[in-house]
């Protein structure tokens, strides 16, 4: 168990970096498709990381 919460928390420390690179390329005005489409994917994926490690604290 604790093997599975370190690899979530290494994921999600990697989604981190990888939401703040792509928030950092959005331009001011007007978001390029694919680089928003980049972002909310690694958005999804951290939220259901953060339902899952919260999941396995539970138990």
């Amino acid at each position: 168990m604790h093997d599975k919460i370190f690899k979530i928390k290494k994921r999600m420390e990697e989604l981190e970096i990888l939401i703040r690179e792509t928030r950092e390329r959005l331009p001011a005005h007007s978001a390029k498709p694919p680089v928003m489409m980049d972002l909310l994917d690694y958005e999804d994926e951290y939220d259901v990381l953060l339902a899952k490690l919260n999941e396995l604290k539970k138990k």
